[in-house]
């Protein structure tokens, strides 16, 4: 992918600012316990430790034009998107926020419109999907059996995938890579716009970018649980200081022809 500096742009030596979306729901802190605006430590840490300035964006009042003030938007992990989403039932198992499902899906949408580099990571990479079109496998051992990708609450699993080559991913990852992985979810159809590159042995989509023009990668897996491995997070910033500094970005990928999670038909 090529970057080229657009005419009059300036740098500036501030960090770039950094948005996340939130939980909303109950929390304990002191001797509260109370609905509250909450976060994992790890997202933040992870933008701090990779040179960015977070703040944080409660799924309430939802303002896009927010993003006019930041430098970089990340979707972050969490419930499970909710089905009426992509016009399907709900799995037994599945649990939905739908109050955050469209605050995210309004903020991804307005990110991408805008062109503010968009990193959506776990639940974030399938409502980057579900907003432009795509859909989701609601529960992965209904058709991976075998797969291991929440081992037990709480307890994160781990992914070996391979990359596409030209893609962020592979600039970031190289040819082959591992991550933290927690969820039952995945990317079943694969939405106009994206482009699938990353996938595991078994076919699960691990990395999905966009081909409309702007930074914008979703991963299956969870980086930020991966302290010692900041490469993803650091292109991020990269991208988003980029973004501050008024450089135009231009994508190097084709758009997939690529339409399913997998090789196999889960119709």
């Amino acid at each position: 992918m090529i970057q080229t500096q657009a005419p009059g742009a300036g740098s500036t030596s501030r960090p770039p600012r950094i948005a996340l979306t939130t939980y909303l729901q109950n929390a304990k802190w002191g001797i509260w316990d109370a609905p509250a605006a909450v976060l994992p430590a790890t997202y933040l840490e992870a933008v701090v430790a990779a040179g960015g300035t977070p703040l944080l964006l409660p799924p309430i009042g939802t303002d896009t034009s927010v993003l006019d003030l930041v430098d970089g938007l990340i979707v972050v992990g969490g419930a499970d998107v909710d089905p009426g989403n992509y016009d399907a039932e709900p799995h037994p198992s599945t649990r939905s926020q739908p109050s955050r499902d469209e605050h995210d899906i309004a903020l991804t949408l307005a990110a991408l419109e805008k062109g503010v580099p968009l990193f959506a990571i776990c639940r974030g990479a399938q409502i980057l999907n579900v907003a432009l079109g795509g859909n989701l496998i609601q529960h992965v051992p209904d058709v991976l059996p075998e797969a291991n990708y929440q081992p037990a609450p709480g307890v994160y699993g781990e992914v070996e995938f391979d990359t596409r080559p030209g893609s962020i991913s592979a600039q970031l990852l190289g040819e082959k890579a591992s991550a933290p992985v927690y969820h039952h979810q995945i990317l079943d159809r694969v939405a106009d716009g994206l482009c699938v590159t990353a996938r595991a042995a078994d076919g699960t989509v691990e990395a999905v970018e966009s081909t409309r023009g702007s930074w914008a990668l979703g991963v299956q897996f969870h980086p930020e649980q991966n302290p010692s491995d900041l490469r993803l997070f650091e292109g991020f910033i990269d991208a988003a200081r980029r973004y501050r500094d008024k450089e135009v970005y231009v994508e190097g990928l084709a758009p997939s022809t690529e339409s399913t999670a997998t090789e196999k038909s889960w119709a």
